[in-house]
């Protein structure tokens, strides 16, 4: 008599890299459990023991992303040596991921929850406060600018802050939409233009 054998055990990292990807594609709401078990190689009793459920799922999904293929924008507010730079790199360096032809077109934090029904407002909240957070995060880069001399003083930041978050969204709407990166380049050639006179 055959023993039963344990189940075959998965690659937890490569599961939550794809289902991910299938997010990133599709969004929360296009993304159905059968996308993302096939694309995980998993069953769905695997999926809900690994990771809790599909809202989970995408949750961890989305820290992955900004860990990954979505930090851009925090290594160049990090980075760079000047607001102005920092500012600069953030929407060229996205505008580059977001055309790459090995992954989904677009920003995973402002697609993936574009559209959504009673059952998903707490993903488009989730979301939603994670593009506030990136803009306080471009505020507090453009204070230290201020701070350290390379951005006029009183300069309004956060009106600065909310005006390049908007540039970067639309960077991730336009990519969507199948603009090429000369394109995107062009409009944060025009973005850069309106920086404040030091």
């Amino acid at each position: 008599m055959a023993e039963r054998g344990r189940p075959r055990a998965f690659d937890r990292e490569h599961a939550l890299r794809r289902a991910m990807e299938v997010f990133w594609e599709h969004g929360f709401e296009g993304s159905s459990m059968s996308d993302l078990t096939s694309a995980m190689g998993i069953n769905s009793p695997s999926l809900y023991a690994a990771f809790g459920g599909k809202e989970a799922l995408f949750r961890e999904s989305v820290s992955l992303y900004g860990q990954t293929d979505g930090g851009y924008t925090s290594r160049a507010l990090r980075e760079k040596s000047t607001a102005r730079a920092s500012i600069e790199a953030m929407l060229r360096d996205n505008a580059a991921a977001y055309t790459t032809a090995d992954t989904p077109r677009g920003c995973m934090v402002v697609l993936a929850g574009s559209t959504y029904t009673d059952r998903s407002t707490g993903i488009r909240d989730f979301l939603a406060e994670m593009r506030r957070e990136t803009a306080d995060h471009i505020r507090q880069r453009l204070d230290r600018g201020v701070a350290e001399g390379d951005l006029a003083p009183g300069a309004d930041t956060a009106a600065l802050a909310n005006f390049y978050a908007t540039v970067l969204y639309g960077l991730s709407i336009q990519a969507r939409d199948g603009a090429e990166l000369t394109e995107l380049n062009q409009s944060i050639d025009c973005a850069m233009t309106a920086w404040p006179a030091s």
